[in-house]
């Protein structure tokens, strides 16, 4: 076989291989041209671009003898059969009223295309209404897939995520509700193809919120494992997370963008400002059980990449914690610290929460797949100090150098604000009380909000008294992480497609 350029292309980051008509234009050397008949296939592959963009290309190889062409086309074939991470069937769901409304279109034009290519093929469910996802997940066949794939923002990707590990705990005869419960991990993996206000999931698993990149990381069957944690109150299930829990700040900004929502994505920008100018604090006591089966820490320069060794080995370290302690309640075994404070914001992050705007995110160091989560609290300061604060997300500074914010690294905590904890006196009474103190503290604005709003990734959970706890690796998605350089060929498979 014959092509006119060098090519190396490893067999993982094949999409397909197809016989196909020989360009007459591509006949450039002369002693093609009196040859009458050429057989030639195509082989489309993983083209890496900057900025972690990947996009489908091919080259097309021709011989004269049919029978050798075949052969190449069948081997090649047989490679990719080979490749068993791959998806064969896939569920998908498409929430065609997220984002700027382009899921559909998105999906037909952009995502189907190369789904079809790699001979994959789909049941197709157009959502109509919220839960629309997460309820047909508890009612299909899952088993028979290889993989949900989600269109849409963060909110889509959380839906099918609570349907289908949910759909996994029932399964099992798990009961969510139990906050000790060692909850079964779900092996169906998730792909997301972003379309919506926000997809800080995709941006922070993947590198870049671009659909064409997100389908071709599902093609190629790419695995990344992801932390989860579920949050309880007063032993009952509330939601999973796996980006932020914030309450403060970013649980204010959240309940003041839901009523604008006629605003479009720029709703993010104005209850940002707006909640920023009302600088409100909160009250509240922090427990949390360090995470001390951890290789990091929220403070180092370890970023978690592709094939991170530190959610390796602190998976490791965890399973062998649990192996030595025979599964006993760990909380019982191991001492709580507690923290007491006024606070404008509690954030909590099982990834590094980067977009666009952040691209190191609310903590930069934070691991995908390592059973911990970063607990960052940012203390009653003064606004231009949080100002000052909050412009550290956006360059290359240390973000925690400050004295009012503190980060841990945690594998569980609970969170009781101090209107909660006054449970002697009547509802109406603490009202009166809490109001009185923010009238002082707050006289401009004689604002009488006495509880903030916990941000669950991008949905609210009223609740001011919750329990999170981190399940290492509970479910997975077709993604790699992020990788230190998209173009580094030493990270090629050996067994690759060279010069044919």
């Amino acid at each position: 076989c014959v092509h006119t350029e060098n090519c190396f292309v490893p067999i993982s980051e094949i999409i397909a291989v197809e016989e196909t008509e020989f360009n007459k234009k591509q006949r450039n050397i002369g002693r093609w041209q009196k040859m009458a008949k050429l057989h030639a296939f195509a082989v489309y592959y993983v083209k890496k671009a900057r900025n972690h963009r990947w996009r489908c290309s091919d080259v097309t190889f021709w011989c004269v003898d049919e029978h050798l062409c075949n052969q190449w086309i069948q081997a090649l074939k047989e490679l990719l059969e080979m490749q068993k991470s791959r998806p064969k069937q896939l569920l998908v769901y498409i929430n065609p009223y997220g984002g700027k409304r382009q899921g559909k279109r998105i999906y037909e034009q952009k995502v189907a295309p190369l789904f079809s290519l790699a001979s994959i093929s789909t049941d197709v469910v157009i959502t109509e209404h919220a839960n629309h996802a997460k309820d047909n997940l508890f009612e299909v066949n899952i088993y028979k897939y290889d993989g949900v794939v989600c269109v849409g923002g963060d909110g889509m990707f959380s839906e099918v995520m609570h349907g289908l590990i949910g759909r996994m705990q029932k399964d099992s005869g798990i009961d969510q509700n139990n906050p000790k419960a060692s909850l079964v991990q779900c092996n169906i993996r998730i792909g997301i193809i972003p379309a919506g206000s926000t997809d800080c999931i995709c941006y922070s698993t993947v590198g870049i919120s671009d659909p064409v990149t997100s389908a071709l990381h599902i093609i190629v069957g790419d695995c990344q494992p992801l932390d989860v944690s579920s949050v309880h109150h007063n032993n009952t299930f509330l939601k999973y997370s796996v980006s932020l829990l914030g309450y403060g700040f970013y649980g204010d900004i959240l309940k003041d963008s839901e009523k604008k929502r006629w605003m479009g994505p720029m709703r993010y920008d104005y209850s940002g400002f707006k909640t920023f100018l009302s600088h409100h604090y909160y009250e509240g006591t922090i427990a949390y059980q360090p995470a001390k089966h951890t290789h990091g820490s929220p403070r180092d320069k370890e970023s978690c990449r592709t094939g991170c060794y530190i959610c390796k080995k602190s998976e490791k370290e965890l399973a062998e914690q649990h192996k030595e302690r025979g599964l006993k309640h760990e909380e019982g075994e191991e001492e709580w610290k507690v923290i007491k404070g006024k606070f404008l914001a509690i954030n909590a992050v099982n990834m590094s929460c980067a977009c666009p705007r952040s691209p190191k995110g609310l903590s930069p160091a934070a691991h995908l797949a390592d059973g911990s989560a970063d607990l960052i609290l940012v203390r009653k300061c003064s606004r231009f100090d949080f100002l000052r604060y909050l412009v550290r997300h956006t360059n290359q500074d240390d973000q925690f150098d400050f004295p009012f914010v503190d980060v841990y690294r945690v594998k569980c905590f609970r969170f009781t604000s101090k209107l909660s904890e006054d449970n002697e006196s009547s509802v109406m009474d603490i009202g009166k009380k809490r109001f009185g103190q923010f009238c002082r503290d707050h006289p401009a604005c004689c604002c009488n909000i006495v509880n903030s709003t916990w941000n669950c990734d991008g949905e609210t959970l009223d609740s001011s008294a919750i329990e999170v706890r981190v399940h290492c690796q509970l479910m997975k998605l077709f993604a790699r992480g992020i990788e230190e350089n998209c173009k580094d060929e030493a990270a090629y498979s050996q067994s690759s497609v060279e010069q044919l």
